[in-house]
């Protein structure tokens, strides 16, 4: 089953993308603070993070900068209140796939959300046909 991590503090904002991934065939974990947002976000444990930026403990940026450094590659779709342009550049440059400004739409998501973990699946398939075709050629 995909799993979909959601880095978020308002409760009500968390059972509302558990209830609708859920009922879309996600198994979903939450977290509300940064830096369980570092410690849990990995691609072994997850296909996709839903971040907001506005996290206790460290900011979703940052949080972003250090997943990205240490290698997950995890598609992220940033969800927050933040509207502003330099937020939304910040996290694109930082390594978000995705940037959605609160208040959002359940079908919106949900359709960025499969659109993401396909992109991430061809991506996986194409590199292991890359190292099979490599493989062949030695």
């Amino acid at each position: 089953m995909t799993r979909v991590l959601i880095a978020e503090d308002e409760q009500r904002i968390v059972s509302f993308l558990q209830k609708g991934l859920r009922a879309s065939g996600y198994s979903t974990v939450a977290v509300d603070t940064g830096p369980d947002a570092v410690a849990l976000a990995r691609d072994s444990a997850f296909d996709l993070l839903i971040l907001d930026l506005g996290l206790p403990g460290l900011d979703g940026q940052e949080v972003l900068r250090r997943i990205r450094e240490r290698g997950e590659r995890m598609p992220v779709i940033i969800l927050t209140a933040r509207d502003g342009v330099e937020d939304t550049v910040a996290s694109l440059e930082q390594g978000a796939d995705d940037y959605m400004v609160k208040p959002f739409s359940a079908k919106e998501l949900l359709v960025r959300v499969t659109a993401h973990l396909q992109m991430a699946r061809l991506r996986r398939e194409s590199s292991a046909a890359v190292l099979a075709s490599e493989e062949q050629f030695r």
